[in-house]
Order: structure tokens, then C-alpha cells, then sequence
């Protein structure tokens, strides 16, 4: 889970001194879809066993397919990671901007700036903010949990999808185990390095 920025669960933050907060509400318009998001066993087939592993995808960001994206349901911020921005020659279109983002154990992370980045997946694109941290945070991006919901997006760790509605019916997303299983490995070997070390 990562917390930070100045919007958390859509309440605006003016500044970390003043103990004013301004909440803007957005009149919602009901869209009435056909198609119910349901999982079924068959979503389950040909998933490697025990699946419980945590929620990665690949996502088109411009002309770029990036791998390795975390979805999480527990963060309130969109992340990703300099060198990414390097490789696909986007840093000079960084808006400056430095947070403190904290996540598990309240370690912190100051942000390098921040880029708002169309993504694409199965036909749907969104423009999202994301927050840009320098050093191994394990995935090229996280996706967070407002961007999820942005989506309508309904994931399962059972079945190891992603479901979200398009104007085209119930669109999917495999989440890629073994992408999965390859960063939770390298976390596991790098916090034994450390623990050695103690």
C-alpha cells in the first residue's frame, strides 16, 4: 500500500500546513450496461497452481508496452519508475513536483515529479497522473486503487483476471504469473540478503 500526493479518496488537500480541505463531489451520470462482470471456473483454467500470486499486467502507455505493472487495490497513488520514463524519452515532459509517498513499514520515498501518461488496454485509453520515484521499487508502474475503480474494473486473485466494461461488452485482462512469480521471487531472495546481513 502506498500512500501520498495531495488527493486521497478524492479530497483534496490545499497544503500539508493548512487545516483547510476543500472536497469537490462530481454529479455522477448512471451508465446501464448489458453485461454483468461475473468469474467463472472456466476463467480458472490453465492458471499455474497455488494461485494466489499478486495482480501484473502489461500496459500500452503511447507507443510503449511496459511490463511488469502492478495493480493495487491498496494504493492511492499511480507510480512509475525513472528509468522507464528514460527509456521511452519521456522525461521532458515531467512536471516538477515532489512528494513524500510512504508505504509499508512507513518507509518514505520523495517523488522526482510527476507525468500524466495516456494508457491503453483492450481498447479502453485513460489519462492518468502518475507520481515518478527514482530507485528498485520492484514493478515499472503500480496502479492504484482510484484508477481501478476509474476503470470499473472488478479484479480476481482466484482467477488471476482483470474484468472491466467497454461500450464493446466485458473486456478481460490474464494477469501474467509468471511475471508475477519471477519479481516475488527477487523480493524474497533480496529481503534474505538483508536479514543475513543483521
Amino acid at each position: 500500500m502506498i500512500l501520498g500526493g495531495n488527493k486521497v479518496n478524492g479530497v483534496t488537500f490545499s497544503a500539508p500546513k493548512k487545516t483547510k480541505i476543500s472536497v469537490t463531489h462530481i454529479k455522477r451520470v448512471r451508465e446501464v450496461l448489458q453485461d454483468d462482470i461475473t468469474f467463472t471456473e472456466e476463467d480458472a483454467e490453465g492458471i499455474l497452481l497455488p494461485h494466489n500470486d499478486a495482480l501484473v499486467i502489461s500496459l500500452n502507455v503511447l507507443d510503449f508496452k511496459i511490463k511488469r505493472v502492478l495493480v493495487d487495490l491498496g494504493s492511492s497513488t499511480n507510480i512509475i519508475q525513472w528509468i522507464v520514463l528514460e527509456q521511452a524519452k519521456l522525461t521532458g515532459n515531467i512536471i516538477p513536483a515532489t512528494k513524500l509517498l510512504a508505504g509499508f513499514k512507513l518507509i518514505s520515498v520523495t517523488t522526482r515529479g510527476e507525468i500524466s501518461l495516456p494508457t491503453h488496454v483492450e481498447g479502453v485509453t485513460k489519462t492518468a497522473m502518475f507520481e515518478i520515484v527514482d530507485g528498485d521499487i520492484g514493478y515499472n508502474m503500480i496502479l492504484e486503487r482510484p484508477c481501478i475503480h476509474e476503470l470499473k474494473a472488478v479484479p480476481s486473485t482466484y482467477h488471476q483476471f482483470l474484468k472491466f466494461p467497454t461500450l464493446e461488452g466485458i473486456m478481460k485482462i490474464r494477469v501474467d504469473q509468471p511475471e508475477a512469480r519471477e519479481m516475488n521471487a527477487v523480493i524474497v531472495s533480496s529481503g534474505k540478503g538483508k536479514d543475513s546481513n543483521k
